[in-house]
């Protein structure tokens, strides 16, 4: 890897910055990496984590390849939407990872899909992702669709990349994002549309210095994300909090919960980019059942696509799961509800 014009002053923050995402180096696992001998340049071992390095420098790290987690077919109940000879339909609770991965080799969707569906799941995924079209954190709620045969997973990977399906979000916000707003006006990559919609459009990428964040930039070097939003209920007097609809034009990793945070209205309970602490004055006792949450909250309502086999038009829409329904009725009992 080559290190990229003004690198910070620590050999690991530069490699932190600069080694391709795909590797997925957090600063940890560089720090190991340096201890053991595997960063090197022109042959010679790297081993001070806090020497500088200059632009231009040519840096190898010598990774193991990668372990192949073959996931096994595992005993775990699903809410199963709708299911037929091609697909099935999902309502993920939290807590649930997608795919194993090193950490979460078990206890996924993919597990709990390959016991449910037995032979005839997508393999199109590979070992670690059979069936898997899309993706949701593993603490947001509801609706994935699986691929059952092959044939359905081209289809619904077209679908997915035109950006032809539907998904919509409930997200529980600090602060109510208003149209009138002139730091939002002013703010790079929001504009708004007819309805009072916001749309935020930008490039996300893997923050420079915590590999585990992704962070809106307008380098070059991320990839386009859209979402739109619009308030659909605001809570507390005066309004301290909102509910959100949020809707995806592309499905970049954690776009809802980087967006929100770039317009200055991160979600509830979220750990990795929520950022503030609700107005006890504004939302009374609300606040302290906001402050508890301890997951996002965020919630995939609706999905819609055509069926990749027979064209059917789908749509399917699931409420809110129980502890975000009740930190929804506390936000209300704050104050008379307002529609947006």
């Amino acid at each position: 890897m080559t290190i990229g014009a003004d690198p910070p002053g620590r050999l690991d923050k530069a490699l932190a910055r600069d080694a391709p995402e795909s590797a997925a180096l957090s600063r940890s696992r560089i720090a190991r990496l340096i201890a053991e001998g595997a960063v090197t340049q022109a042959g010679a071992p790297l081993t001070d984590p806090n020497a500088r390095i200059t632009a231009g420098a040519e840096i190898a790290i010598a990774l193991a390849p990668p372990e192949e987690i073959a996931a096994l077919p595992e005993a775990i109940a699903l809410d199963v939407v709708h299911e037929d000879a091609d697909l099935v339909v999902i309502d993920k609770p939290a807590g649930m990872v997608v795919h194993p991965a090193p950490g979460a080799a078990r206890g996924t969707l993919v597990n709990a899909l390959l016991h449910h569906c037995g032979d005839s799941l997508s393999g199109i995924g590979g070992a670690r992702r059979p069936g898997i079209v899309h993706r949701l954190d593993k603490d947001t709620t509801g609706l994935i669709v699986a691929a059952k045969s092959d044939r359905a997973h081209h289809g619904l990977a077209e679908q997915f990349a035109a950006h032809s399906v539907e998904r919509r979000y409930v997200a529980l916000v600090h602060g109510v994002p208003d149209p009138g707003d002139p730091r939002l006006r002013g703010l790079r990559g929001v504009g708004f549309e007819a309805g009072g919609v916001m749309r935020i459009a930008t490039e996300i990428a893997r923050h420079r210095t915590d590999r585990q964040r992704q962070a809106v930039t307008f380098s070059g070097g991320g990839r386009h994300a859209v979402t739109r939003a619009r308030v659909t209920e605001r809570f507390g007097t005066p309004p301290a909090a909102a509910m959100v609809e949020c809707r995806l034009e592309t499905g970049r990793t954690h776009q809802i919960r980087v967006h929100m945070a770039h317009v200055g209205h991160g979600l509830i309970g979220d750990p990795v980019y929520g950022g503030r602490r609700l107005s006890a004055r504004a939302l009374g006792p609300a606040a302290e059942t906001a402050a508890a949450f301890e997951r996002q909250a965020l919630h995939a309502a609706v999905l819609g696509f055509r069926h990749p086999v027979s064209g059917e038009s789908l749509r399917f829409e699931t409420p809110p799961p129980p502890d975000m329904a009740a930190l929804i009725a506390a936000l209300r009992s704050a104050t008379p509800r307002t529609r947006a």
